[in-house]
């Protein structure tokens, strides 16, 4: 009998301890507290989702298409799935930072739990004590992976994407568990709404759920192969529909879709938001780098495919540079990599000991759950590591759930293995030295940062190592006696070894999350940095251009500002300023939002500026739509001449600001500027009493 096959005992299940019971709970408690805790503080988080999701309690059509303004001049650059879970909130409860955000922080609060049952019931077969076990460590390891307390304060989409990429890991194991096809198409379904809320990324997880399915699900391989394919057609309509409606649209009867060439979201599925983050290219990371197969003339469409659109973040350098050491730099490796060493060599023995086992249809659900979180791990490895085009810290929160379930099951596969086995005590010894020695290397980067604790864990770590080697020398069992008996001293041996393993077990959990919980904790004493969130020390790398919170001074009508109100004393105003720092169409001071509100009269937009940064901000200052001519950074091609002065003869738009040396068009569309000027009566600062560098024009 092998190792594994000692350590699980088929046909009898241990009843689960209380604690576990009452340790899930806990864990889900902290992690409310982890993602609610002065939540107030960090305002509207992220300027750019926060003016979207207003605008979309002001206005239906803005809300199902996700515009950034009320007017339904442009989206934003990313579909609107999350922006109608947060919107839906504001619309109930009135528009605020707690309406915002606190569905957020309910997302991963949920996650944490689906990733803890899933893998509970992967390693029932196990017994039930160990599958408790496994799914505790998996569930406080989720809970406290640092980048994803910081994500989950925000309302950027990366938070539920993660909440539907595990429940529909969740359903797909239950499918190679169960057989019903029903639970596979809705795993497919959960997928298709996490393509739509953030595109392509969702689809990195397929090649794990195939895989699983593919191998563990029961019946023939033709007829796992033929569910596969129903579920994969239910993908594609789940993932599609909200595309096909839009660019079967006609587009003088919705907005403009931000971040992509043409005006078609199929473009931005292909372009900015798929292959661009890959590959780079204007707006995703600098020029495009096309395979060197696909080399000289290519059609424009697979250019611009590989290229991405003009209108991304500005380049791939809040990560670091890409490569194979990426997530473990001075910018990530706090965030993300606490843990990785630990997944990687539990997820090779896992699948070792599972491998070992005889009794096949015991272990089945522990190789699958290895199969589907291992692939959903080494998938995000890959792609985040190279990916050329922009690439930011928090994309990572989506390789936490797999981090997690394989620390939990590969945990305690090896724990039960160095119980009974004395060839594993040396291995489960050396994953635990390779994670404490990592931990104190990211700690020692900033000494300055809990000093002490780098030293803790290195001691701590140290301790745990010796007693796993030590006890590597102690047989296990010794052979029974010719009449069948055993001797008190081997019973003694059994029992010593194994306090000795679950002590030094539980020395290693202290240890290998003793360093992310002190991450993890940051968050809650300072406002997010909405476009931008990290959680840790800083490291002078990473930061973000574009300012964070909003506020409204004296609050949109009926609303009233976020609870607290802004600390940074400028009312809501970043730099002295409504219109965010210096944005692709100058900045708005007090005295010019005022003015332009006073002689808004009939038209749709308080006023056009260049960029979706300056207009954001503007929107949540004043609650009026604004219309971002370029888009995220100003380079989209949403406004053209023709639009302009259509605009301006209907009376829908009677303001345009430009700021200087900046194009409010950018690219083709730079000619906007030129008419601007050449049309256009500038108003003079002391009309409206300013002080800013930007103009300000009035359309006839």
């Amino acid at each position: 009998m092998t190792a594994l096959a000692t350590m699980i005992p088929i046909g009898r299940r241990a009843p689960a301890a209380p604690f576990l019971r009452w340790g899930r709970w806990a864990v889900l408690v902290l992690a409310a507290v982890l993602h609610t805790w002065a939540l107030g503080r960090n305002g509207y988080a992220n300027d750019y989702y926060a003016a979207a999701i207003y605008s979309g309690t002001r206005s239906w059509k803005a809300f199902f298409y996700g515009a950034l303004d009320a007017g339904s001049f442009i989206t934003v650059d990313k579909p609107p799935f999350a922006l109608w879970v947060m919107g839906l909130s504001a619309r109930i409860f009135g528009f605020g930072t707690w309406s915002m955000l606190l569905p957020q922080a309910a997302a991963g609060v949920g996650s944490v739990a689906l990733v803890g049952s899933a893998v509970r019931r992967s390693l029932r077969g196990l017994g039930e004590r160990a599958a408790g076990v496994a799914a505790l460590l998996a569930a406080l390891v989720m809970t406290l992976t640092p980048i994803t307390v910081a994500i989950n304060r925000d309302n950027n989409p990366d938070t539920i994407l993660v909440l539907l990429l595990v429940a529909g890991g969740w359903f797909c194991l239950e499918a190679t568990r169960t057989g019903r096809l029903r639970t596979l198409l809705t795993a497919a379904v959960l997928v298709g709404l996490a393509f739509n809320t953030k595109m392509l990324q969702a689809y990195l997880v397929l090649p794990a759920f195939a895989l699983a399915y593919l191998y563990a699900a029961p019946g023939r391989l033709v007829r796992r192969i033929g569910r596969l394919l129903a579920a994969g057609a239910v993908l594609v309509v789940s993932s599609g529909w909200w595309m096909v409606l839009v660019d079967l649209t006609r587009a003088s009867s919705r907005p403009y879709i931000g971040g992509s060439t043409d005006n078609s979201v199929w473009d931005l599925v292909i372009g900015y938001n798929g292959l661009g983050r890959v590959f780079g290219g204007t707006g995703n990371g600098g020029p495009a780098r096309l395979p060197a197969a696909a080399s000289g003339d290519l059609p424009e469409g697979l250019t611009r495919a590989f290229g991405g659109g003009p209108g991304g973040g500005p380049g791939g350098g809040f990560g670091g540079t890409a490569g194979a050491g990426r997530l473990f730099n001075d910018v990530m490796a706090g965030q993300i990599s606490w843990l990785l060493p630990f997944a990687a060599v539990a997820l090779v023995c896992g699948l070792l000991l599972a491998a070992r086992h005889t009794y096949g249809p015991a272990t089945r659900p522990v190789r699958a759950a290895l199969l589907l979180w291992g692939g959903w791990l080494l998938v995000h490895f890959a792609v985040f590591s190279f990916s050329s085009g922009t690439f930011h810290p928090y994309y990572t929160t989506a390789m936490a759930p797999a981090i997690a379930a394989l620390t939990g099951v590969g945990g305690v596969l090896l724990w039960r293995a160095a119980r009974t086995s004395r060839a594993w005590r040396p291995v489960l010894a050396a994953a635990v030295a390779v994670t404490g020695a990592w931990a104190f290397a990211v700690l020692r980067r900033t000494p300055e940062f809990v000093p002490w604790l780098a030293w803790t864990i290195a001691g701590v770590t140290a301790m745990a190592v010796l007693a796993l080697v030590a006890s590597a020398f102690v047989p296990a069992k010794r052979d029974a006696d010719p009449d069948g008996g055993r001797g008190g001293r081997a019973a003694t041996r059994v029992t010593v070894v194994a306090r000795v393993t679950a002590l030094a077990s539980a020395a290693a959990v202290l240890a290998g999350l003793a360093g992310p919980a002190a991450y993890a904790v940051t968050p809650l004493g300072t406002a997010v940095n909405g476009t931008n969130p990290t959680a840790g020390p800083t490291t002078g790398r990473g930061g973000a251009p574009f300012g964070g919170r909003g506020g409204i001074p004296g609050g949109i009508p009926g609303q009233g500002t976020p609870p607290g109100g802004p600390e940074d004393g400028t009312d809501g105003r970043l730099d002295g300023r409504l219109g965010g720092p210096g944005g692709m169409g100058g900045a708005v001071d007090a005295e010019m939002a005022a003015y332009l509100k006073r002689n808004k009269g009939g038209a749709t937009w308080l006023v056009a500026v260049g960029s979706a940064q300056s207009a954001s901000s503007l929107i949540l200052s004043t609650g009026e739509p604004v219309m971002a001519m370029g888009g995220f950074t100003g380079s989209d091609p949403a406004m053209t001449v023709d639009l302009l002065k259509r605009y301006a003869a209907d009376g829908s738009l009677r303001y345009v600001l430009l700021g200087e040396g900046r194009r409010p068009g950018g690219g083709a569309d730079s000619s906007v500027t030129a008419w601007v000027k050449a049309n256009a009566a500038l108003v003079p600062a002391s009309e409206y009493g300013g002080t800013g560098t930007s103009s300000l024009y009035r359309l006839s």
